[in-house]
């Protein structure tokens, strides 16, 4: 039995006791005191008080005039009554504690392995559509260590949003508009001249090294007219940049759904010859929002908590940034995605405001339908600053300093909105101190026990779970039934750290249980159901650190 069967049960017998309890009192009120989404079931701390603990007698003794220990008493006489349960006991005020019996905690096990990869799945978010952009750095230098934790945690909160049913596409934003395109252009095409970098232009190696593949592509770049020959500099240098970015995000496990591209929103429509950027001016006019004063077109956002109103397009006819804001956002609707998720860095706190008006101005509900996440700085002790650029760390720098794995793991486990200070020593050390080599540890061990109780002849031909009675199997799958709960609660925070944490407690669990419980007899000892019921649970646990980790785009070695 798991936690949602159980929940499922209790549910039942609480709206038979409040239908009863109304009836007694001579109440006709029909509406229901309690949701079954309210029922919620914890693990205790202390395992001796049982395998799940609820305060739903303490929730209903109000509404309902009843003694909370009383009406939690009448809830666990039912309730001990359910198969699969051996006891339902009555603690302090009227918390309910659940002990499954043997057989019902063990059976899942097997479930666990029959489901693969697909266990911890679940349809919390069925029906949601969710835009979710991420990283959206410029196309002009490499990815930096700042890149580095959003890339890390957007495409964590994709996966658990995605593992609980959501219908999602991750997308980066292509800033390939305005005047630091310009300016990268500028200076590739004087590093291809052998010039110094232009006053604001962007230094580092990597620029000259852009221009030398520039030259390699269109040898004849210097002796074009000095705007045709900025305008191929510029586009060639972007392709290549682009390309870069693209692979360095591969190599880190990110995988984008959408790679959307600013110029698209500058680019007249061939039948009316209007853009996408010059339509959402009028669309937000017609919700009412904008207003022309002085030449100027703005969009009046202090109507949604903004800070000032907008210029949308200034009066010589330019339009702003915000202005291209507006048209993304709206095509983000068009596209069909009612939820949108920006992740920004911690200088971008002046955007949350203005994303939410910006929804406001559009028809949408900026507490329903937008959510800005800032993610705070991340430092790494003893990194060093970019050979080819200068001035960061690179993304490519630290995977091949520490490991994908390693970063990968280290920024998903702590929250978006914590500073964070890596040492890079711990991360590479091979020691139970290190969290990521933790936790992959104990799953190369579970598959070292699969291969070495192949070898001893020890197989999953058969299932006792009520055999599972020792104190660590009991702990051990009591963790192992919080899986999908635990994803759920990550995807509904968007906090992907939980399933670091939720994994870290499994090895920490299953060690335990490989120093106490044998898989593989001892000796001359005959192999047993016990020995083979026992497999089951070591292949489960795995399966659940596997996707675990698959969860945060870390690697799950068989070997170690």
């Amino acid at each position: 039995m798991n936690p949602d069967q159980l929940a499922d049960q209790l549910y039942a017998i609480v709206t038979g006791v409040v239908d009863r309890r109304r009836a007694a009192n001579g109440t006709t009120e029909s509406q229901p005191l309690i949701a079954r989404d309210d029922i919620r079931l914890d693990r205790p701390r202390n395992r001796d008080h049982g395998d799940w603990a609820s305060n739903v007698a303490m929730r209903l003794a109000k509404p309902l005039g009843a003694n909370p220990r009383e009406l939690a008493e009448e809830i666990a006489l039912e309730a001990a009554r359910l198969d699969g349960v051996a006891a339902a006991e009555v603690a302090g005020p009227g918390f309910i504690n659940f002990r499954l019996d043997a057989a019902a905690a063990g059976a899942l096990a097997k479930t666990i392995v029959d489901a693969g990869e697909t266990y911890g799945q679940n349809v919390t978010l069925a029906g949601a559509t969710i835009n979710l952009e991420f990283v959206s750095a410029n196309p002009t230098g490499p990815l930096h260590i700042g890149h580095t934790r959003w890339a890390a945690l957007g495409d964590s909160i994709a996966r658990v949003l995605k593992a609980s049913g959501a219908s999602l596409a991750s997308e980066y934003y292509i800033n390939d508009a305005g005047s630091q395109m310009e300016l990268f252009g500028t200076s590739v095409l004087a590093a291809a001249k052998g010039e110094p970098t232009p006053e604001g232009g962007y230094p580092g190696q990597y620029i000259a090294d852009l221009a030398t593949a520039v030259l390699e592509r269109v040898p004849g770049l210097l002796s074009l007219p000095d705007d045709e020959a900025l305008s191929v500099a510029g586009e060639q240098a972007y392709e290549l940049q682009l390309a870069e970015i693209r692979q360095a995000l591969k190599d880190f496990n990110v995988e984008f759904d959408v790679w959307f591209s600013e110029r698209s929103l500058h680019k007249p429509d061939p039948q009316t010859g209007e853009s996408l950027v010059d339509a959402a001016v009028g669309r937000l006019r017609a919700q009412g929002h904008v207003f022309d004063e002085d030449g100027a077109v703005w969009v009046r956002t202090t109507d949604f908590g903004d800070d000032k109103d907008r210029v949308i397009r200034r009066s010589n006819g330019v339009y702003t940034y915000f202005a291209s804001d507006a048209a993304y956002y709206l095509n983000k609707t068009d596209r069909g995605f009612q939820h949108k998720i920006y992740l920004l860095g911690a200088d971008h706190h002046g955007y949350v405001h203005r994303l939410r008006a910006l929804a406001g101005a559009a028809g949408d509900d900026p507490d329903r339908d937008i959510e800005v996440l800032i993610g705070q700085l991340v430092s790494i002790n003893g990194a060093k600053l970019s050979k080819r650029a200068g001035n960061i760390i690179e993304l490519t720098d630290l995977q091949t300093w520490l490991g994908t794995d390693a970063l990968r793991y280290s920024l998903g486990r702590s929250p978006a909105d914590s500073p964070l200070t890596l040492d890079p020593e711990l991360l590479r050390s091979h020691s139970n101190d290190n969290p990521v080599y933790y936790v992959q540890y104990a799953h190369a061990r579970t598959r070292s026990v699969a291969r070495n109780a192949e070898t001893a002849g020890v197989t999953r031909s058969a299932f006792a779970p009520e055999l599972l009675t020792h104190e660590s199997e009991s702990a051990l799958l009591g963790a192992l039934q919080e899986f999908p709960r635990i994803v759920a609660l990550a995807a509904e925070l968007r906090e992907p750290h939980r399933i670091a944490r939720y994994i870290e407690e499994v090895a920490g669990l299953y060690h335990k249980w490989y120093d106490t419980c044998r898989v593989i007899p001892l000796g001359d000892e005959p192999i047993s159901d016990l020995h083979r019921t026992r497999l089951w649970l070591n292949d489960a646990t795995g399966q659940v650190i596997r996707n675990g980790l698959a969860l945060l785009g870390v690697s799950a070695p068989d070997r170690m």
